[in-house]
């Protein structure tokens, strides 16, 4: 077996000292790049955003650059490998214990996403805002509940299968699934241009082919592709593949696949009302007379604050 790039002599990356080091690094980093980036946005003079506005903004932020930061840790990882299930880099443990903390913080950050457009929307009044939080929480869990449930496979699951029950093995792999993580800042920015109803731009229109594309090739044939590579590995046909390896790779293979199905036929809904323009043909009419409808009752529309539209024109989607 060949350690690539090992650590000093007399370390170790599984060290109850080093795990403690790099799990504490990471739980400063991302909540603290959240409030920073939070701040600078609330503060600076050109901008002097809203607490909503910045909230929403530092989510994707923060995000995005976790994205990044995987996505190189996983080339790095996969580039070095030349034996695809014997050889080790020492960045994939210490990655791997860097990001738990980001799915830790990521389900408060998607919550305070979801409460604030809730208030944007008018589901929720500002004045009443501490009473209806346990609400807003109910509904947050229910709404997203397969993005908590992912997150928390992740940091239970995902984070001791990986750091200790491969015990080595496998680290090419664990590199290629990191990059999985390409398809995040396009999804993130095509969040913010929905936000703030960008969706006639060309900008959103290059974006979601770009999301469409990254989201297809780094999450829905991942896992094709690490049945191919190692099938030419072990230089068996592709279909003999699940029958050779263990049980328990299939079953977890299956259950990290589902999902990215899932939100893939969301982005290939919304892709298609993008470029297709249903959805701006069907509502107009629909819009117009619900305002003309207000208007002879004497009420006016809610404003959308933010420019958070309620009929955003591609559903939410995962971040990771």
């Amino acid at each position: 077996m060949r350690i690539i790039e090992a650590e000093t002599p007399g370390t170790s990356l599984t060290s109850p000292g080093t795990m403690l080091t790099i799990l504490a690094a990471g739980s400063m980093f991302f909540p603290g790049l959240f409030l920073l980036s939070k701040q600078c946005l609330k503060s600076i003079p050109a901008l002097r955003w809203s607490e909503g506005d910045a909230v929403i903004v530092s989510a994707r932020l923060v995000s995005s650059v976790q994205a990044v930061m995987a996505s190189s840790a996983g080339y790095i990882i996969a580039s070095s490998c030349e034996d695809i299930l014997e050889d080790q880099h020492w960045l994939t443990s210490s990655y791997i214990m860097f990001a738990v903390p980001y799915f830790v913080y990521d389900i408060y950050a998607m919550f305070m996403c979801y409460w604030y457009k809730l208030r944007v929307k008018g589901h929720e009044e500002a004045s009443a805002a501490p009473q209806r939080m346990s609400t807003a929480l109910t509904s947050y869990l229910r709404r997203e509940f397969l993005m908590v449930l992912h997150h928390v496979v992740m940091v239970t699951v995902c984070f001791p299968v990986s750091v200790f029950w491969r015990q080595g093995k496998g680290d090419y792999f664990q590199g290629i699934m990191f990059m999985a993580e390409l398809s995040t800042p396009s999804v993130c920015l095509g969040k913010i241009l929905i936000q703030y109803k960008q969706q006639h731009t060309l900008v959103h229109k290059v974006n979601g082919a770009l999301m469409l594309i990254t989201f297809f090739i780094c999450r829905v044939l991942l896992f094709p592709y690490l049945y191919y590579a190692y099938g030419r590995y072990a230089s068996i046909p592709f279909h003999m593949v699940p029958l050779s390896v263990p049980w328990h790779c299939n079953l977890g293979a299956a259950l990290l696949m589902a999902p990215q199905l899932y939100w893939f036929s969301l982005i290939c809904r919304g892709a298609l009302r993008l470029f297709t323009g249903s959805n701006r043909s069907r509502r107009p009419r629909v819009t117009t007379d619900t305002a003309k409808e207000k208007q002879m009752d004497g009420t006016a529309l809610p404003q959308p604050a933010n420019g958070y539209s309620a009929c955003s024109s591609e559903p939410e989607l995962a971040t990771h």
